[in-house]
């Protein structure tokens, strides 16, 4: 059997050309498959497997954290993805990532793909698809906390996605040139977008604009591996849709428990997506067990599984139609209103979707991408 090794640059070659509404089906096929599988798991005592995600293992060396995230999604396969987080992320830009590949028939690795930039990119449509199930329908402002990759590819699908974005602030701990490099490359690719880079460091007045664009936001996006709040709960506005990707571990959080509690209905409900309605606070999130694990945020705030909504139910009921009222009661004006927030820690069937959509593109690619390896199994 044959092996295809996929580069970085391969790999850039070939994401270049996926469209956002390819993306966010991609994803919406991966979260409502591991909803299904979760919702099947609590009734039987075997899951199904159609989608399986055992939990991450974890190594910790002197110099790295090695996280190893096997799993299975139907029909896209089984892979298991390799990540290394320095102990020093200033080494690095980005996390080292590399995705196996497996036959379906022989179990063999069929392919090695560079997943340094594909694991921001599926974070991005999932945000992306969170997005469009609850957030605003024509934002006008985002503001980005972070300047890694994860922050390049959620701007980059958003600000694609949503035409009525006319201005972006991205907010990084100190003005750098990772910060620079990222606002010239989106001022280049959205001309009619307003793009600012703002350092915090010490400095107040700098703080004053962090506050500003906070509260005029239409979204605001976290990727950071921040142990504090970001800001405060009363900077944010009724409406805004808050998106937390960055931490993922129980002593990591980007917002405080007041903006996680105001994304929590007041009164319990049996079936929370069913009962959604736009304008609501809802908190989507990408699993509820593992957030309830892993998500600092939600520890913090003493949430219980029932204030979650996962987005895979979420898009079963939105496809069944279910969700086509908006909630009157709804005041913009009233900060204190209701928010909408998407917390993902990454579940490992996104990995297996978006490395297989890669890897089969390559194949269609033939000879014009990746280094292909021929009898990689002979002796």
């Amino acid at each position: 059997m044959s092996l295809l090794v996929l580069t970085a640059a391969d790999c850039n070659k070939i994401i270049s050309s996926f469209e956002p509404n390819d993306l966010v089906t991609l994803m919406e096929d991966v979260f409502t498959s591991y909803s299904r599988s979760q919702t099947h798991s609590r009734i039987h005592s075997n899951p199904p497997s159609k989608s399986v995600a055992p939990p991450r293992t974890k190594i910790q060396t002197e110099n790295y954290t090695a996280l190893f995230m096997p799993a299975r999604l139907e029909p896209y396969g089984t892979s298991i993805k390799v990540v290394s987080v320095l102990t020093d992320a200033s080494l690095a830009r980005g996390l080292s990532a590399t995705t196996l590949v497996l036959d379906e028939q022989t179990g063999a690795v069929r392919g090695v793909v560079n997943a340094t930039r594909l694991t921001p990119l599926r974070n991005a449509a999932g945000s992306l698809l969170s997005s469009r199930l609850v957030g605003p329908k024509h934002p006008t402002s985002i503001v980005a906390f972070g300047a890694g990759m994860q922050i390049e590819s959620n701007l980059d699908l958003h600000l694609r996605s949503y035409p009525s974005i006319k201005t972006c602030t991205i907010i990084n701990r100190t003005k750098n040139a990772r910060l620079d490099n990222l606002c010239v490359f989106l001022s280049a690719t959205f001309p009619g977008v307003s793009i600012a880079g703002i350092g915090r460091g010490k400095d107040n007045q700098a703080e004053g604009a962090v506050e500003a664009a906070v509260r005029s936001a239409s979204i605001v996006i976290c990727a950071t591996s921040a142990t504090q709040a970001l800001f405060p709960s009363a900077w944010v506005h009724a409406g805004t849709h808050v998106i937390l990707i960055g931490s993922y571990t129980p002593a990591m959080r980007e917002v405080d428990r007041e903006l996680i509690r105001r994304a929590c209905p007041k009164e319990k409900r049996t079936n929370s997506a069913t009962a959604y309605r736009k304008g609501a606070p809802i908190l989507l999130v990408d699993s509820i067990k593992a957030c309830a694990e892993e998500a600092g945020e939600l520890i913090d705030a003493q949430l219980s599984p029932d204030d979650m909504v996962e987005i895979g139910e979420m898009i079963a009921t939105s496809h069944a139609g279910e969700n086509v009222e908006d909630d009157k009661q709804v005041n913009d004006s009233d900060f204190a209103g209701p928010i909408t927030i998407f917390k993902s820690v990454g579940i490992a069937a996104q990995d297996v979707a978006i490395a297989s959509a890669v890897f089969t593109k390559a194949q269609k690619l033939s000879e014009s991408v990746g280094t292909k390896i021929d009898q990689y199994d002979s002796l």
